[in-house]
């Protein structure tokens, strides 16, 4: 009974040693290693203090956020991530014709005797659009041509 009693205290002991002989991971290490991994992103920083990691900075959408905080998590020894992140507003380009309205006027006027034919502004570009027959192309380009307006793109079917 007492070689029993001995033996569980022995086994009790040892748990309990292994346990308390469990490596911490310091916050350097983690610091390090989450440093690393938030260098993927020129914009976010990371700092780690007990074992917590504080992600700040910008991303360009919750995807790339999501996937950082979890890449942080998957660290062994953090604890936690506190996210003090932003996502990067979608910039907003307004664009704006560059073709004067008197010149497409005056496109839109050498082609009134072609109803298929549309004058467009695309990508800031005079365009036209539509279904002509060859001998009708040929009439358009000279037309438009002649009034010397720069760039314009023939994008009509030719049938």
């Amino acid at each position: 009974m007492k070689k029993t009693i001995a033996m569980a205290a022995l086994a009790v002991a040892v748990s309990f040693g292994s346990i308390a002989c469990k490596k911490k991971v310091s916050d350097a290490e983690l610091q390090t290693q989450a440093t690393t991994i938030v260098t993927s992103n020129q914009n976010a920083s990371v700092e780690v203090k007990d074992g917590q990691a504080h992600l700040s900075g910008t991303f360009t959408d919750q995807a790339a956020r999501d996937e950082m905080i979890a890449s942080l998590k998957a660290i062994p020894g953090i604890k936690d991530v506190h996210d003090m992140s932003t996502i990067q507003a979608p910039v907003v380009v307004e664009t704006v014709s560059v073709i004067d309205p008197v010149v497409q006027q005056k496109v839109a006027d050498a082609v009134k005797d072609f109803p298929s034919v549309k004058v467009e502004v695309v990508n800031g570009e005079l365009t036209l659009t539509g279904n002509v027959s060859s001998e009708q192309a040929k009439k358009i380009k000279m037309s438009v041509d002649a009034l010397k307006v720069g760039k314009v793109n023939y994008n009509y079917t030719v049938k």
